[in-house]
């Protein structure tokens, strides 16, 4: 496995796995040709081309990663996917958390962060203070049932961390969680 990114946000820690690309080259009518490292390459394949045999790879990856450097039953108490930003049959981000919580043997709350309203997808946002103000307001929790507690909250890719940023504040603010740590799967090599 390749190198882990570390996260700067509101959170306790924060690490992405890997880059999702190493390079995009235009090469014309909106189209690119596109290197993806290998944790990226089975995310896209999961995502848009339904390839499900790829869950079990990403999830491996964030359970290695996991217990290696977050000593899973110590740090944390409960895994909690980010709400998906569009509706699928299957939800990549839910599969690949509760496969991570049947390898490390995790409890996995998939309902417990919901999201009120449709933000759209906002990898086409670029101003970071208009996807902020997109997602206000955009999450809440069901209840208090980990206030006191160490939550990992998991997502695919990393942007901008607006929508992580958003999740933390209201698992903070109104779960009254302990700590909030931050994984995905990959990160973007810009910020946009």
């Amino acid at each position: 496995m390749s190198t882990d990114y570390p996260l700067e946000g509101q959170w306790k820690g924060g690490w992405a796995l890997d880059l999702h690309t190493l390079s995009s080259i235009p090469i014309g009518d909106n189209q690119f040709d596109t290197t993806y490292t290998d944790i990226g390459a089975a995310l896209n394949h999961l995502k848009y081309h339904g390839d499900n045999t790829q869950i079990d790879y990403l999830a491996r990856q964030a359970a290695e990663f996991m217990k290696a450097e977050l000593l899973v039953t110590a740090y944390i108490d409960v895994i909690i996917p980010a709400p998906p930003s569009q509706q699928r049959e299957l939800q990549p981000v839910y599969a690949i958390a509760q496969q991570i919580g049947r390898i490390l043997k995790q409890p996995v709350d998939c309902a417990y962060v919901t999201k009120g309203r449709d933000t759209g997808q906002l990898k086409n946002v670029d101003d970071p203070k208009e996807r902020s103000n997109l997602l206000r307001g955009a999450f809440s929790t069901r209840d208090k049932r980990y206030r006191g507690k160490k939550i990992l909250l998991f997502d695919d890719l990393f942007r901008s961390g607006a929508t992580l940023s958003e999740i933390t504040k209201v698992l903070y603010e109104f779960g009254e969680v302990q700590n909030v740590y931050v994984l995905t799967l990959t990160k973007t090599r810009t910020k946009r």
